[in-house]
């Protein structure tokens, strides 16, 4: 099986896990989990808890993520990381967000001025109203971060064409120099203290992260790098039931933001765990376990899990008909987005306090 990290579709999370030699999630390592970890949708990682140890310890650690600022909006998965990351930084971990915007140059063709203008207007500001704190969080451009671009040529020397292939699938130039890149990302605020980093991605990143801790082994004399641990959630599936929201099928996709007509015109057509007919619901019960609203609910829409649990018992009895779960669901999003377009505004008026890495 390969991972591909610029699009394909994953299908078996089990498989992955052993084929790839993942630990599975343990929500027990963890002081007061987040609902993504209690509910399952966090599946595995890698050394968890040696990043356990040091929130349990109060040790230095730092929680790192990424923006590629290509497309204009963001989708379900962006806010996944952020409620990850927000977990890892109320933990105690030094935070850090970096802007890929030589990635986007390389990878996507974006040009370095474009990639900070957007990344300005409007991701940095999207990312904050998910629930990065800015006081606590250390910003910075890749193309203004020289101790990046010396990692990036020192980690060159330590792989293989034939490496990179078995993890990739491909050797183009552009996706080594992105992959290195990352790598970079991911290391170099260990250039200044050596601390465990955490890193929450979906697990099409995972090719990655195994990158970077190949090239921490064969750098273990040179630089003295502690391999990154990294944790992984599910994707959001698609409206139309495929395992993963994409925008390439924007009828099956919730973006951020969107306007509520749009996504609750969407949530009517998504399908569903429900039966035939109504009497037919009524009689057997729906079937939450299949169902894409449901699981809408249990990975963004619903806090609570005493609430998520009488919607899940509700259909199950046959008393919550699907289109009343649809209004519920309708229901929330409209109050997310709205709740997230002041936090926006917000935040796009405090863009020029945030303290941005410069080298």
């Amino acid at each position: 099986m390969l991972i591909d990290p610029w699009g394909s579709e994953l299908l078996e999370y089990e498989k992955v896990v052993n084929d790839f030699g993942l630990e599975l999630f343990n929500k027990k390592l963890f002081p007061k989990p987040n609902r993504l970890m209690n509910r399952g949708i966090v599946f595995a990682g890698r050394d968890l808890k040696r990043i356990s140890d040091a929130i349990k310890r109060k040790k230095k650690f730092y929680a790192l993520t990424g923006i590629m600022p290509t497309a204009q909006k963001l989708h379900f998965g962006n806010k996944m990381v952020i409620e990850n990351i927000r977990y890892f930084q109320e933990n105690g971990a030094k935070t850090f967000l970096l802007v890929a915007d030589l990635e986007a140059m390389i990878a996507r063709k974006i040009s370095l001025e474009e990639a900070r203008r957007r990344a300005l207007e409007f991701h940095i500001p999207a990312y904050i109203a998910l629930g990065i704190n800015p006081k606590k969080t250390f910003f910075y451009f890749q193309s203004e971060n020289r101790k990046l671009t010396k990692l990036v040529y020192a980690f060159s020397r330590r792989i293989t064409l034939s490496e990179f292939r078995a993890i990739y699938g491909k050797a183009d130039p552009e996706r080594i120099l992105a992959a290195l890149t990352q790598a970079a990302d991911i290391l170099f605020p260990q250039l200044d203290e050596k601390m465990p980093c955490i890193v929450p991605v979906g697990i099409d990143q995972d090719p990655h992260i195994r990158l970077t801790r190949d090239i921490v082994r064969r750098t273990k004399t040179e630089f003295g790098f502690i391999a990154p641990s990294s944790i992984y959630h599910k994707y959001t599936p698609s409206l139309d039931g495929s395992i993963k929201m994409s925008k390439s099928k924007p009828e099956s996709c919730i973006e951020l933001p969107e306007d509520p007509d749009s996504v609750c015109r969407k949530l009517k057509r998504a399908l569903t765990g429900g039966r035939e007919t109504i009497e037919e619901q009524r009689k057997k019960g729906g079937q939450p376990e299949k169902c894409i609203v449901f699981e809408l609910h249990k990975q963004h829409f619903i806090e609570r899990d005493d609430e998520l649990a009488k919607i899940f018992n509700d259909c199950k009895t046959g008393k919550l008909l699907c289109k009343e779960c649809k209004q519920i669901a309708c229901e929330r999003y409209t109050k997310f987005t709205e709740e997230f377009n002041k936090k926006f505004e917000k935040a796009r008026k405090k863009i020029d306090r945030l303290k941005f890495l410069k080298d």
